[in-house]
C-alpha cells in the first residue's frame, strides 16, 4: 500500500491541509484506492488530525456520520493508519518545501 497526498491548494475549508488516498499495490485490492481521508491542522494549533472516510446522514434533522473504515477486531488499527497518513504528509511537506 502507498499513500498519495493531494494538497489543499485552495485553503478551503480553513484548516484542511490535504486529502490522502490509500493505493493498494498487492493482494486482492491491488489496483484499487480508498479515498476520503483528510489531514487537518488542529484548531488549538498543536499538531494535526486525520479524518477517515465517512458517510453523512440525518436523524430527526441532526447530521450524523457513519465511519466507512472501522476496526474489525483490534481497536488500535485506526491509529496505525492515522500515523501512516501523518508520516506520508510530513514526507510530502519535506519533499515539497518552499526554499
Amino acid at each position: 500500500m502507498t499513500i498519495k497526498i493531494v494538497p489543499n491548494d485552495k485553503g478551503n475549508p480553513p484548516g484542511k491541509l490535504a486529502d490522502a488516498e490509500l493505493h493498494f499495490t498487492s493482494g486482492p485490492l491491488e489496483g484499487l484506492k480508498l479515498i476520503g481521508f483528510a489531514i487537518w491542522e488542529r484548531k488549538s494549533g498543536n499538531g494535526r488530525n486525520v479524518t477517515f472516510p465517512a458517510r453523512q446522514y440525518s436523524v430527526n434533522g441532526e447530521r450524523r456520520s457513519f465511519a466507512l473504515l472501522r476496526p474489525a477486531v483490534d481497536g488500535t488499527s485506526q491509529e496505525r493508519i492515522r500515523d501512516l497518513v501523518l508520516e506520508a504528509y510530513a514526507a510530502y511537506e519535506t519533499e515539497h518545501a518552499v526554499a
